[in-house]
């Protein structure tokens, strides 16, 4: 990245983490000087002269900048360790008031019991599909079955959710397209069953076709099944899931049946 890109690009993330347009070009021109006026700012900056008083203030009074009273005055940013860990600091304080907030938030309850049977979720994206996978895995009371088809979904964090979920002696049966992915999760899981799946269906052909990357049923209730297209080079090669729970829910008790059926006609290596 050039020079100019480079200070772009963290003029973007300095806004992105709450300050304003001026206060981040402001900020940005102090990283490059060792110290520096008003007027140097301006030039360095583009920032109208007399908006940099202004963005100076705001960035003293986060502490991002110290001023020396003299004149005229000059200004220098501290030090990058010293500014990132305010920066942090504030970011966490804000997650940390907005989940208070959220969780002290009255839901108002309008759903019905049919509701909850049909309900039927979508999710986009990798980061949220682990998340969620994590979550199920982490509230399940008696049973998971996980197959994977895709091997790039298999992280520490999931083997270590499956790991506490057998301290909690959850019956799990882990499930993997390829002899690949099985020696990859028996490699990370030694003490689990593993299987490699008859469900031929998975894998998907070539060309537009969607491929499934993970299917994870829980107390045999609650289905998330993920997909992508493993030939795009576009948008749609992101993971997307749905996910469904009820024991009535007519996706789940569908994509249930096929599940348990692959996993039955696989012969436990164990035996």
């Amino acid at each position: 990245m050039t020079q100019d890109e480079i200070t772009s690009e963290a003029i973007s993330l300095l806004q992105e983490l709450g300050l304003q347009e001026y206060e981040a070009r402001c900020f940005m021109a102090l990283n490059k000087l060792p110290s520096g006026t008003a007027k140097e700012i301006h030039e360095l900056s583009g920032v109208p002269r007399t908006r940099v008083y202004d963005a100076i203030r705001v960035l003293e009074s986060q502490g991002l900048v110290e001023v020396q009273h003299s004149s005229p005055q000059v200004y220098r940013a501290v030090n990058v360790t010293e500014a990132t860990q305010m920066l942090r600091q504030k970011y966490n304080d804000r997650i940390e008031t907005l989940e208070t907030h959220l969780e002290n938030t009255d839901v108002k309850d309008t759903a019905t019991d049919d509701d909850q049977v049909q309900e039927v979720w979508s999710l986009i994206g990798h980061e949220a599909i682990e998340a969620r996978t994590l979550e199920l895995i982490e509230n399940a009371e008696s049973e998971i079955a996980l197959l994977v088809v895709d091997k790039s979904i298999l992280s520490g964090m999931i083997f270590d959710g499956l790991q506490d979920a057998a301290d909690r002696d959850l019956s799990i049966l882990l499930g993997g397209q390829t002899e690949a992915i099985t020696e990859t999760l028996g490699g990370e899981l030694p003490n689990f069953r593993i299987f490699e799946t008859g469900l031929d269906w998975l894998t998907s052909g070539h060309g537009d076709d969607v491929a499934i990357s993970r299917i994870l049923l829980v107390d045999r209730e609650t289905l998330l099944v993920g997909s992508y297209y493993p030939d795009a080079d576009d948008a749609r090669a992101q993971e997307q899931a749905i996910f469904a729970s009820g024991l009535e829910n007519g996706f789940v008790v569908l994509l249930r049946r096929l599940v348990t059926s692959g996993l039955a006609a696989t012969k436990d290596p164990g035996k």
